[in-house]
């Protein structure tokens, strides 16, 4: 029978981002920085970005000398303008934008939801849900005439089952997977995916707050299936894949990533 015994897909070809563009928000560290250094290593020229200026010069800085084609453009996602400007120097930089990696976020407060101001409430929506869209949308237009585009929002599992202390935080990362669902609803006509990736506790500068509480650590120990908490490179594989062609029939999903917290 023709074709017997030989490959019908280049299965690993599948996952290379060669010729792709792609931003990272929140890339001076963590997740971000991870994200960022695997979709470079699969091809991708990456634009790191992050309130820091000098935190994401570190970064690219690393990856070009690791033979990576990357720059870094500071950006405080809540304001309107400085992701404006993070859009232009990308399409400026490598001419269009393929992939969106939405990882910035904050979250200013921890306790009860009723001691939240509204300044606090405002910075944590504007961060974690304004920016994540005003992002997606100033760059829809370089997708769409592309033909194609992966947006990755970094949520959490916190949307998806809150906990004490960081409810508010919960809230506006529920607020995230609903718009990424929406926006994958709208723009899949364009040939436009978006998902969302939901971790669990991750060992970042971002959740020190949590995994230095001995309480905290001593459920995550003994009620979490894997026992542990994750390191921020695990994070990577799954936006490598959602980035890559090798999920070209997936959009609209919500990747849970938590050690098995959603089931414990």
């Amino acid at each position: 029978m023709e074709g017997l015994g030989k490959p019908v897909n280049n299965y690993a070809q599948q996952f290379r981002l060669d010729s792709k563009v792609a931003i990272v928000t929140g890339a001076s560290k963590g997740i971000g920085a991870s994200i960022a250094k695997g979709l470079a290593e699969f091809g991708a020229s990456v634009v790191v970005s992050s309130r820091n200026q000098e935190a994401i010069d570190e970064v690219a800085k690393e990856l070009n000398q690791e033979g990576y084609s990357c720059i870094a453009k500071a950006c405080n996602v809540g304001s309107n303008d400085q992701v404006q400007a993070l859009c232009e120097a990308t399409v400026q930089a490598f001419g269009g934008v393929d992939i969106i990696v939405n990882n910035a976020a904050t979250n200013p407060v921890y306790g009860p939801i009723e001691d939240i101001d509204d300044r606090a409430f405002n910075k944590i929506f504007d961060v974690n849900v304004k920016g994540p869209f005003l992002l997606s949308k100033l760059a829809l237009p370089s997708m769409k005439s592309r033909g194609s585009g992966s947006i990755i929002n970094i949520a959490s599992v916190e949307g998806l089952k809150p906990s004490k202390g960081i409810g508010m935080y919960g809230v506006s990362k529920a607020a995230l997977i609903s718009l990424s669902q929406v926006q994958a609803k709208e723009w899949g006509k364009y040939n436009i995916r978006v998902n969302v990736i939901c971790p669990g506790l991750v060992k970042t500068k971002f959740s020190q707050a949590l995994w230095t509480n001995e309480k905290i650590m001593d459920q995550v120990t003994t009620h979490l299936p894997i026992g542990r908490m994750a390191e921020a490179d695990e994070m990577s594989g799954l936006a490598i894949y959602l980035a890559s062609d090798a999920s070209s029939y997936v959009t609209g999903g919500v990747f849970v990533a938590d050690g098995g917290h959603m089931i414990a």
